[in-house]
């Protein structure tokens, strides 16, 4: 009985972990988003001079205001979808960000903005997963060591 509570908590214990490591994919986007605006620039493409060290990432947030909230919000609602059994719920999540971003795209005159946000989109998905990946692994860990 009493490994039973201490498994189910250390689930619980994980499934939280777990939550705030997909929520602080920003970085991981951002770096990658910086990767791709390098090899850019090396080809002679992207940003123009005047969009400083950054270019299109650092331009685009005129563009996507609430980015980075909606980013983490994405992210913890595709990881919680994933935990809990309900992958339905991720198609959900980006059927209500690409609506909610459905204007600025239509309206942007720059092509990168949509393939900015497409491969946000894609990182976002990819770090909840990932995320996923290692609380079913660690879940995996907790259980071989509480059953019998």
């Amino acid at each position: 009985m009493q490994n039973q509570i201490l498994m189910q908590v250390g689930h619980l214990v994980i499934i939280a972990l777990g939550a705030l490591g997909a929520m602080a994919g920003n970085p991981f986007v951002r770096k990658v988003f910086l990767r791709l605006e390098m090899a850019n620039r090396g080809r002679g493409a992207g940003a123009s001079s005047d969009d400083g060290k950054y270019g299109l990432l650092l331009g685009s947030r005129e563009t996507f205001r609430g980015g980075r909230a909606i980013g983490v919000l994405e992210r913890l609602a595709v990881y919680l979808c994933l935990v809990f059994g309900f992958p339905e719920g991720v198609a959900m999540v980006l059927a209500i960000k690409g609506l909610g971003r459905y204007p600025e795209l239509r309206n942007g005159n720059d092509s990168r903005i949509g393939e900015l946000f497409i491969i946000g989109t894609f990182l976002s998905i990819l770090w909840s997963v990932l995320w996923v990946g290692v609380v079913i692994g660690v879940g995996h860990l907790l259980e071989c060591f509480f059953v019998n």
